[in-house]
Parts: C-alpha cells; structure tokens; sequence
C-alpha cells in the first residue's frame, strides 16, 4: 500500500509510520519540517504546509491517507479535496461529543456545534467544536468512503503530557503517593502504537463509518489503575493516600493537569475516560495489556528526552512536583 501520513514526527504519528512500515507499506510523510522524521533513511518525505496547499505532493496518489493532524475545518476540507488517495482515515476526537456526563459514550452520542469558518484557534473549549467541525468538512467532501476515529486519551512512549507518565513513574520514586478519593471513577486510555496499528490495517482494508477509539472495552478503575502503575514498577504493597477531593480543590490543586486522570465528581464528565468502543474492537482494534504500556512509558521516560511540540518544555512541568506533594501530603493526611 502507498500510504500517505499526514504529520508522522511526534506522537501518534510517528506510530503510525512505524506500523506501517512493519507492514511492509510505501509511506510518504508530509509535515512542516519542524521535527526531524524519525525513520527518514525508510520513507519518502514531503515539507508544506497544508494550509498552502499540497505542492510538494503535485502528480501522485496514494491508496490511502492517515490525517494525524487536522484541526481546522477548512485544513480538513482542503487536504480531503487536495490530496488524491482511495482511502482517508481522520484521528478526530472525543472531545466532539457534546454530553460527557452520560456514560459511556457512544458514537451516538450528540456531538458539539463547530464555531465556523471565522474561528481559527483551536485550544481550550475550542477544540472539540473545531474537531467536530473537521468531521463535518471531511465528510461534506468523502460522504461515506472516510474512516472517522473518534480518540480518547492516547498514551505511550513520545507522549508529550503527563496525562498518564506521571503516574507511571510516580511509583518508581519513594514515599507515599497522593492520590484524588475516586479509586472508583473510570478511567480509560488507548496505547498510541495499538491505534496506529490498527488505522494502518483498516485503511489498507478500507474501513469506513465513525468509530470510539479507546480501550479496555471495560474501563478500569482508577484505583485499579494505580495498582498496576505499582505493580510494574515492582511495588507489591503501594502506599497511597487517598484525599477527598474538596480538600484537593480547596488547596488548589488542579484535576486533570497537575493530578492526571482525576475528573472530579462534582465535573459530571465521566464518559470523557468511559466511551463504548465495540465497533472498533469488532473492526480489528485491540488493546495490549497495561503493565506493557506502563514499563514501555517508564523506559522511555527514563531517557529524558521529553520535548512537546506544542508547547516546547518538558511537559512534566505542569503535574505536581515531589515537594509539592509532600507539602499537600504533610497538610491533608
């Protein structure tokens, strides 16, 4: 298959070039030249930018098409025009449903209004209406013939957050851990290398439809979670203190970005780490088990070389430091 990633430098990307070429494809990247290609002795590369147009791609086709970075309506529209391939597979989001609160989420659910051609920022409470309206451009353009996949949290090596290497790592450094009191809530999140993996696979097989991407079928918990984190890194009885979540709050600590993973109850968004994701999984997707995933991120962290493309820092920066949470620790338990 002559494949075509759209981006391929930084995260999914580059999973996604690395799966394809384990299959034995013809990849062709296309970026902006602001990261090195990892594998660029194995693949042709392709510098624009999609917003200009795609000259550097003028006179070939490609059977198929992997979109890893689109998240403008207009950008979407114009690569799905632009860019001659028989099969388009675009990594929306599932930031696009507009109800969180119900869980789980399937692909039924409402998805939000895009905010329209006049709006070009993407961050924030933007992105989700931005990607919606990048589903709505593609398929104005594809109909049919596109395979829509709807991501939740991807995690892995080259993950520029710390949405999930914070905890993978917290358990490798001594004392008690803080933890948020919702060892119940779910939480749920898809190694990068299984999603590029199998949108390689369905796009030589041309799935098409709108598919929840994400894994467990059955969310963990997150106390179930934390246990594994422990358990791989070689902790057989993990000292975690649970702290009520107002107590959290009202010290100021932040959900999500400096304690990743924690959705406070009083947020009623569980189904942004609880999505129904059997089409997918009927589809070809699978998940490999956690304790794989966690050794793999604890590795590559070790490695330090942890650099965002977004934001340009170590993206540990954010997440609670050792002394903090010791401070936090010291004054709430």
């Amino acid at each position: 298959m002559r494949l075509l990633v759209l981006g391929g430098t930084v995260f999914l990307g580059r999973h996604v070039v690395d799966a394809a070429l384990a299959h034995g494809h013809d990849v062709t990247i296309f970026h902006r030249g602001r990261h090195p290609a990892p594998r660029a002795a194995d693949v042709c590369e392709a510098l624009g930018d999609r917003t200009a147009g795609f000259a550097a791609l003028a006179g070939r086709d490609f059977d198929a098409v992997i979109d890893t970075c689109g998240y403008l309506p207009a950008d979407v529209e114009r690569s799905a025009r632009g860019i001659a391939a028989g099969s388009y597979v675009f990594v929306s989001s599932a930031s696009v449903y507009a109800d969180l609160a119900t869980a789980p989420v399937t692909e039924d659910t409402a998805v939000l209004e895009p905010p329209g051609p006049q709006v070009t920022d993407v961050h924030g409470e933007l992105y989700g209406p931005q990607k919606a309206g990048c589903e709505r451009a593609l398929r104005a353009v594809r109909g049919d013939t596109a395979l829509v996949v709807r991501a939740g949290l991807l995690v892995g090596p080259h993950d520029a957050t710390d949405r999930f290497t914070y905890w993978a790592t917290r358990f490798g450094r001594p004392g008690p851990v803080l933890a948020p009191a919702v060892a119940a809530h779910p939480v749920q999140f898809l190694d990068a290398r299984d999603l590029a993996d199998w949108m390689v696979r369905a796009a030589a097989d041309r799935v098409t439809g709108t598919m929840n991407a994400s894994g467990p079928r059955r969310a963990w918990t997150f106390g179930e979670f934390l246990q594994q984190a422990a358990a791989a890194a070689g902790v057989s009885r993990p000292d975690v203190r649970w702290v009520d979540e107002q107590l959290l709050i009202g010290a100021g600590v932040q959900p999500w970005s400096e304690l990743p993973l924690w959705v406070p109850t009083a947020w009623s968004a569980p189904g942004v780490l609880d999505m129904t994701v059997d089409r997918a999984f009927a589809a070809g997707l699978t998940s490999r088990p956690l304790v794989d995933t966690l050794r793999d991120v604890v590795a590559w962290a070790a490695g330090g070389q942890r650099v965002s493309a977004d934001y340009g820092t170590r993206a540990s920066s954010r997440v609670l430091t050792a002394d903090r949470e010791a401070e936090l620790l010291a004054r709430l338990t």
